[in-house]
């Protein structure tokens, strides 16, 4: 059973940063893809970043691109999302998700596992 566990999330000032941390469990090789989306209040979901485990491919949103990095540990099956520049505008709940794949997927409905999400808010 694949398992994804969030944490990192906080509240944080504007101009500041962030680390959030996915750990999946319950994928037996490399061969899967991970996305980080959020959500904000009244908003849908929107895709932030992406990565793919073994040939580590990395997409992120034009919203995101400069600011924050998305890596990854295999040995540990830890994705990090590193958030950098904080603005109020990035305060949402940040979900990672994962699905089998080789190829980087940047769309909601191509991921199968979703973790129970993490508070971010950026205000002064």
């Amino acid at each position: 059973e694949v398992q994804l566990v969030e944490s990192g999330g906080d509240l944080v000032h504007p101009g500041g940063s962030l680390r959030l941390s996915c750990v999946a469990s319950g994928f037996s090789s490399d061969d899967y893809a991970i996305g980080w989306f959020r959500q904000a209040p009244g908003k849908e979901r929107e895709g932030v970043s992406c990565i793919t485990m073994r040939d580590r491919d990395i997409g992120y949103a034009d919203s995101v691109k400069g600011r924050f990095t998305i890596s990854s540990d295999n040995a540990k099956k830890t994705t990090f999302l590193q958030m950098n520049s904080l603005k109020p505008e990035d305060t949402a709940v940040y979900y990672c998700a994962a699905t089998v794949a080789t190829s980087i997927r940047a769309r909601e409905d191509e991921y199968d596992y979703w973790g129970q999400g993490t508070q971010v808010v950026v205000s002064s």
